[in-house]
């Protein structure tokens, strides 16, 4: 991974912590914690969706050491829930499908203790203005 930090407050709060980042691919690993659960005692649905929302938008900013960074938004986010499952840890992996001058697409998969998938996203981003494509 690169020593560009996640500067984001709100995953440092749901101790999520970046560990996979590559052209086109990022992961993100978090704790399930008891503050983690909704009333039903299961992860609550907000922060899976947070983390496939994060592994798929950072899929698309991918820069090398050294290189500028690159920032985007979310432009919409589908998230299919597929199961419950309480564990160790959750992980989200997100995947560039397609990326254009200033829109990119990606989708997203959610696993507890990576062994049982629980959801799925895809989504639309844009690069946040000053991008250059080359």
């Amino acid at each position: 991974m690169n020593d560009q930090s996640l500067d984001n407050p709100f995953l440092q709060f749901l101790d999520a912590e970046l560990i996979q980042w590559s052209k086109g691919y990022a992961e993100f690993r978090m704790p399930i914690h008891t503050h983690h659960l909704n009333r039903q005692g299961v992860l609550q649905g907000g922060a899976v969706a947070t983390l496939l929302d994060v592994a798929c938008g950072y899929a698309g900013v991918y820069t090398p050491d050294g290189e500028p960074k690159i920032h985007g938004f979310t432009l919409s986010l589908t998230v299919n829930y597929l199961d419950t499952a309480l564990g160790d840890f959750v992980l989200a992996k997100g995947f560039v499908e397609r990326s254009g001058k200033t829109i990119f697409f990606s989708r997203g998969e959610a696993w507890v203790d990576g062994k049982i998938r629980i959801a799925s996203a895809q989504g639309t981003f844009k690069f946040s203005r000053g991008r250059e494509v080359k």
